[in-house]
């Protein structure tokens, strides 16, 4: 694709970044081109920016192994082994490495993220697709799906998840902040948020379930250990924890919401080792010994 200086200009570039193209590409170029002269003279957000304004290509990137100081890529990026960026990488469509990846910067692509080893990124993570990673996701910054997530071992995010489908996590999940869930969150290990948990639709977590303010779920949730909220604990179908169940002080604990009051000893079971303090709405079953 070639960019006349035309061309972007009508785009109303920042002085200096169009100051930039007039001297080193006086009557503009071929997109790639350009954003790789951007990236390789530091010019990071101006890369970006022109990616935002011309979008994906269909281009592919497919080397043995990557590494780098920084990358813009208009296209899809496909790396056979790990994937190492100083600083950010960025696709317009999918980033598929069959090693790991890191990144000391922000991890973006306009589709799906996929590695076959652990995920590392110092910055936000974002994809416009799936994420799927056959090891452990660790960022720094926020994490952003549009579509399911996948991760083999555990996630740990100092910044906001947020998922528009499944979430999967084979091991914990630890996140400094708020996480919403477009769907079904399943954590096989524990879940600890210093932040409000959201899913949509159901959360299941195979340890002690805690975050540090609102707990919701739009169907149930089950915790095969404690169950811990600073704020209230909300569920449109029913709560099972395998420990105690305790909401935030002077907040209450709400199940079947979502669903009849005839029908709450079918859909709207609360079972706990003990019956929780301030439970508001929902069956009270009793202990599980199940769980």
């Amino acid at each position: 694709m070639d960019l006349t200086r035309d061309f972007i200009k009508a785009k109303r570039p920042c002085a200096s970044g169009f100051r930039w193209l007039l001297r080193t590409h006086g009557e503009g170029g071929d997109y790639q081109p350009l954003l790789d002269a951007l990236v390789r003279d530091g010019r990071i957000d101006d890369a970006c920016w022109l990616l935002d304004q011309f979008g994906p290509t269909d281009a592919v990137l497919r080397l043995s192994a990557l590494e780098t100081d920084a990358l813009v890529f208009a296209g899809a990026v496909e790396i056979d082994g790990p994937i190492e960026i100083a600083g950010l990488l960025r696709a317009g469509r999918s980033v598929t490495a069959r090693g790991g990846v890191r990144t000391g910067g922000d991890l973006i692509a306009g589709e799906d993220i996929r590695a076959g080893a652990s995920v590392r990124c110092d910055g936000a993570l974002r994809a416009g697709g799936d994420v799927r990673v056959d090891g452990a996701i660790e960022t720094a910054g926020p994490l952003t799906a549009q579509g399911m997530l996948r991760c083999r071992w555990h996630l740990q995010s100092a910044g906001a998840v947020s998922i528009g489908g499944n979430a999967t996590i084979d091991d914990d999940l630890f996140c400094e902040a708020d996480v919403a869930i477009g769907k079904t969150l399943h954590v096989r290990g524990a879940i600890a948020v210093s932040g409000e948990l959201r899913t949509a639709q159901g959360l299941l977590c195979g340890a002690d379930l805690h975050c540090t303010q609102h707990l919701e779920a739009g169907w149930g949730i089950l915790a095969h250990g404690r169950m811990q909220a600073g704020g209230a604990i909300r569920a449109g179908e029913s709560l099972i924890a395998g420990g105690t169940i305790h909401a935030g002080e002077g907040y209450g604990i709400f199940a079947g919401l979502a669903v009849p009051r005839e029908a709450w000893p079918a859909s709207a079971r609360v079972q706990a080792f003990e019956q929780p303090a301030g439970l508001m709405s929902g069956h009270w079953a009793g202990p599980d010994a199940t769980v």
